[in-house]
């Protein structure tokens, strides 16, 4: 568990992990605030069978790892979900309009996907940083401990 929340990456890392935990944690909460345009009635026009259930797991999910994301705790797990989240709205959302409009209506439409699919693989690839819960549970004396017991 301590080679998971370890991080080598610099302090600046804060600023992609406070952008990308913000997003996601306003996203879900907008799903649930907006539920007609960014909750289920959005995934039912997406056509998603049960756009109810589908917006509210999402939403959960983004509010969740949204909130551990600004803190830095468990980054790299959290950004898995994320990033499936964003691949399948890409996927779901961006490629019609590629196909139906072309390559810039997309890349115009596409721009906070990709800036969020993008920033939670390099929270995957780093890590939290040192301004993070993850950096200080890495160097606790209880994991130190860990490591080397046997």
């Amino acid at each position: 568990m301590r080679k998971l929340l370890a991080t080598h990456a610099p302090a600046a890392v804060i600023l992609v992990r406070l952008m990308v935990g913000a997003v996601f944690l306003s996203e879900g909460i907008q799903k649930f605030l907006f539920p007609a345009e960014v909750g289920a009635g959005r995934f039912a026009k997406i056509g998603f069978e049960s756009p109810e259930l589908v917006a509210g797991f999402v939403a959960v999910f983004e509010i969740v790892c949204g909130a551990l994301m600004l803190v830095g705790l468990g980054t790299r797990i959290v950004a898995v979900p994320l990033i499936v989240i964003m691949l399948t709205a890409i996927v779901t959302t961006k490629v019609p309009i590629l196909m139906e409009q072309g390559f810039w209506k997309m890349a115009h439409e596409a721009r906070t996907d990709w800036s969020m699919l993008l920033g939670s693989l390099f929270l995957l690839i780093v890590g939290a940083g040192p301004w993070s819960v993850d950096s200080k549970l890495s160097h606790s004396p209880a994991n130190a401990n860990e490591s080397t017991s046997p």
